[in-house]
């Protein structure tokens, strides 16, 4: 329980007190917040499965299928690097963040909530973490 008040307690520091709802203004302020915080270089991959994948990891689609569609678009398997953070946020999809994915360079926009470093013991892990449970749990 303490450090699901820890995390309250840095979230709503961000916002200089109460933990608001996701809207256009609370994204703007967490952008800017994560501009400011986050350590580049940053690796990063796939909380869980990306939507497109879903038919695939657990639906009836076909794996010759779903291992050529992952040449063109982005796995949650896949280790990205972060290029920038979209300047326009969506109260949909929260902050999107361009990504290039390491095994091929393709360049990708992706949700930030549904990405994770790999550095578990850096600070950019608990940083992603926070706005991740916070995007999930506050719209």
């Amino acid at each position: 329980m303490a450090e699901i008040d820890d995390q309250d307690q840095r979230i709503s520091a961000i916002f200089g007190g109460k933990i608001p709802d996701v809207t256009d203004e609370s994204l703007e302020t967490y952008l800017g917040y994560l501009k400011e915080h986050l350590a580049l270089p940053c690796q990063m991959t796939g909380i869980e499965d990306f939507g497109w994948e879903e038919y695939y990891v657990f639906g009836p689609g076909d794996q010759k299928e779903y291992e050529n569609l992952k040449k063109t678009r982005p796995s949650y398997r896949d280790k990205f690097h972060l290029v920038s953070f979209e300047d326009e946020t969506d109260e949909g999809a929260g902050i999107l963040v361009e990504v290039r994915r390491i095994s091929d360079r393709r360049k990708f926009t992706i949700p930030l909530a549904e990405l994770e470093t790999t550095e578990r013991k850096s600070q950019n892990y608990q940083l992603l973490d926070d706005y991740s449970v916070w995007f999930v749990n506050n719209r």
